[in-house]
């Protein structure tokens, strides 16, 4: 399995902007031609721009420096020099850009083809005809070209997301995942079978939502054990949590409770988004009094059976109302 790269440091250059040129024009019979020098030419500009393609910033793994072209020197006869070429660096939609020495935030990807530019290119220098004036008829200088900027520039993914699911290794979320979509987790009993963010997307004739599965929380998740909240941040811009409980276990209404003790923790704002919660795996509880003691919890819930596929409908139709109305 490819390792899942959500973080990325990388070093940036815009192009240097040409230099103008100092020339006089020559020509026969005309000894005194004046100045005819010409501009340089624009540095390339380094442009972040948002790909559907991408996933993962994985590619940054193996190229980590991006420098655009110079723009091309003044020339004689009042010819511009060349500009330069930008680069492009194409991102998955959900990076965020940071200036790593500063700290700040530059931008933010949020879809397929936005273009944001993360380093301009320095303005080319004016050539030697600019500066003619009745007291200069001959000017014997130009202007160099401005330099590009340079930068390191932090990268770091949040996927977008409609709806993220929250729940403890094995309470079902990949099997959830994979009853509802196309999408293929790995699916096993025992911990942490989800090592890295999944997207499932559910579709109908009308709609479609985008799920996203992060590895499971374990308590003290905000002490780093487990895979700590390394993942939260992924659901962080999904406008529904989807808590899925293991409705077999001792205490399913705790479970609960403890997952939003840790959320809270990693960041309180994440309690006031919209919730549901899905009880999973009926299909493995005969206890009638347990479940009607579960219904009593006073927030929206369903009972549901990932693996066997029953009361997913009504949950989904609940979901869809929450993101599109009724």
């Amino acid at each position: 399995m490819n390792k899942f790269i959500d973080k990325a440091i990388i070093r940036i250059r815009s192009g240097k902007g040409g230099d103008g040129s100092i020339h006089l024009h020559r020509e026969k019979y005309k000894p005194k031609g004046g100045p005819d020098g010409g501009d340089g030419g624009k540095g390339g500009d380094v442009i972040v721009v948002g790909d559907n393609n991408l996933s993962t910033l994985r590619d940054f793994k193996y190229m980590r420096k991006f420098i655009a072209e110079d723009g091309g020197n003044g020339m004689g006869n009042n010819k511009h020099g060349k500009d330069g070429k930008s680069v492009y660096i194409k991102v998955p939609p959900g990076t965020r850009v940071f200036d790593h020495n500063m700290g700040t935030m530059m931008f933010d990807v949020l879809k397929h083809g936005e273009e944001h530019i993360a380093a301009y290119g320095g303005r080319g220098g004016r050539g030697n005809t600019h500066f003619k004036s009745s007291v200069r008829q001959v000017p014997l200088y130009a202007e160099e070209g401005k330099p590009g900027e340079e930068r390191i520039l932090r990268l770091e993914l949040m996927l977008i997301a409609d709806v993220g699911l929250v729940g403890y290794p094995n309470a079902g979320k990949s099997t959830f995942l994979s009853s509802i979509s196309d999408a293929h987790p790995k699916i096993a009993n025992y911990p942490f079978t989800t090592l890295i963010p999944n997207l499932g997307i559910y579709t109908d004739d009308r709609v479609k939502i985008t799920f996203a599965d992060i590895p499971g929380i374990i308590d003290g998740a905000h002490e780093g054990k487990g895979l700590g909240f390394e993942f939260l941040r992924h659901i962080s811009r999904t406008s529904i949590l989807l808590f899925i409980i293991d409705v077999t276990e001792e205490d399913p209404i705790g479970e609960y409770n403890k997952l939003l003790t840790e959320l809270s923790i990693y960041d309180r704002k994440m309690l006031n988004k919209k919730r549901v919660i899905a009880f999973n795996k009926t299909d493995k509880l005969d206890d009638e009094e347990k479940l009607k003691s579960i219904g009593n919890i006073g927030e929206k819930h369903f009972f549901i059976s990932a693996k066997e596929k029953t009361g997913l409908e009504d949950l989904l139709k609940y979901i869809k109302e929450l993101i599109y109305g009724k």
